[in-house]
């Protein structure tokens, strides 16, 4: 009987096994996760369940028995500490104890892990939070009492979606961006200035092209000097300044790595007996390797190989697409907007969204609480088409009217 074997129990590490059974694979599959809860969504952390409106059971990706209905081995607070890939063997060690499984198809779907401030400025001081896992979250919560004061350094969607919880908890809330701009890594001015007057307006202090100097305080974090030499008193400190693939194991196995593990269409690696999806891998893309750090990506991607490891042969074809809650705005994304040369900014009041595009064509949508504009961009931007700027830019036209152009 074949053995699967999918090291990495999150978003992409679900989708492959889901598939594989889906798919009426009746082999062998083993789950590996490093963290002590069962698969679940990490998105929801530091929004609904960070605010107490999500129960634990309904970040599962499925329930406990689930893994027992199909079948599924689930090993969970397990490490796999090393593959040899010419044995298609992996190690693993839980509880102390260690193993060594054997696998006839292997699938690395290991994630990432976020950036930590080094120990020299403070980084390792109590109270220094990260927001990635559920222990990060369960960590941090305790914190969140109203009339605290929390520095949020890192100006991307993960220190943003902190600072509007923060914020609706009644914090003092303080971000700062070393860039010149929040979100200038993902996305344009006009979206950066959207959210900055949002937060702005909820009562957070944002400050751009302005770095952490250090961190100061006797065991636990009291204060922070940032690179304008100003200084700061504070309660706690969320980290949000990006996450490293992981990639670990497969390039001690010697697996080639390219912005992540590096992987074909068919989300194979240079090994042919091992796959990799989600967070951890990137694919090919106009002659690089593209890696998205999205839901939708892990999910597809892992599809994909799943049905792959069964021998089908299908190609990856990404169609990227995001999301962010912040207060009562829901940002919804398609597309890439790398390299947009326009942004055509439509504003209907309550909804607003801006469309980027590239020598003429659209390539992406930011849409604020605009779910009609994001679904007729989405739909555009997959089939190829493009769509009028000057008819986008009027609120009073009617968008589906494209879809039909």
């Amino acid at each position: 009987m074949s053995h699967y074997i999918v090291v990495g129990a999150g978003q992409a590490g679900q989708s492959i096994v889901t598939t594989l059974r889906g798919q009426g694979f009746d082999g062998q599959i083993t789950l590996i996760g490093d963290e002590a809860a069962i698969p679940y969504q990490r998105p929801p952390l530091s929004k609904a369940y960070l605010l107490g409106e999500m129960e634990l059971d309904r970040l599962y990706l499925r329930p406990q028995a689930y893994y027992v209905d199909e079948n599924i081995t689930l090993h969970t607070s397990t490490q796999v500490t090393g593959i040899d890939a010419g044995a298609k063997t992996i190690t693993v060690e839980k509880d102390g104890g260690g193993e060594t499984l054997a696998y006839d198809a292997l699938a690395l779907t290991t994630g990432s892990a976020p950036r930590y401030l080094p120990a020299k400025i403070g980084g390792d001081l109590d109270g220094v939070y990260t927001m990635r896992s559920l222990a990060d979250a369960d960590a941090i919560a305790p914190e969140f009492v109203a009339g605290a004061s929390v520095l949020i350094v890192g100006g991307g969607y993960i220190g943003l979606e902190a600072a509007a919880v923060a914020s609706k908890k009644g914090l003092n809330v303080t971000l700062v961006e070393m860039s010149e701009r929040i979100l200038q890594r993902v996305a344009s001015k006009e979206t950066s200035d959207y959210f900055r007057a949002l937060h702005e307006s909820h009562g957070v202090r944002i400050l751009e092209g302005i770095g952490l100097n250090v961190l100061t305080g006797e065991g636990r974090v009291s204060g922070a000097e940032l690179s304008d030499g100003s200084t700061l008193d504070v309660d706690f400190v969320i980290v949000g300044v990006g996450i490293i693939p992981g990639t670990q194991l497969a390039e001690a196995a010697g697996v080639a790595i390219d912005n992540g593990i590096k992987t074909d269409l068919f989300a194979r690696t240079s090994d042919p007996s091992i796959y990799a999806a989600g967070d951890c891998a990137s694919y090919p893309q106009n002659g690089i390797q593209v890696r998205l750090e999205s839901v939708g990506n892990a999910i597809d991607q892992g599809a994909v190989a799943a049905k792959n490891m069964l021998g089908q042969n299908v190609e990856y074809t990404p169609k990227p697409w995001f999301w962010s809650d912040q207060y009562d705005v829901k940002l919804q994304i398609a597309g890439l907007s790398a390299g947009h040369d326009q942004v055509v900014v439509r504003d209907g009041g309550a909804t607003h969204s801006h469309w980027y595009y590239k020598d003429g064509a659209l390539i992406a949508i930011d849409a604020m609480n605009d779910p009609r504009g994001y679904m007729v961009a989405k739909r555009l931007i997959e089939s190829g088409k493009s769509a009028d700027p000057s008819v986008v830019a009027d609120p009073a036209s009617d968008l589906k009217a494209l879809l039909k152009a």
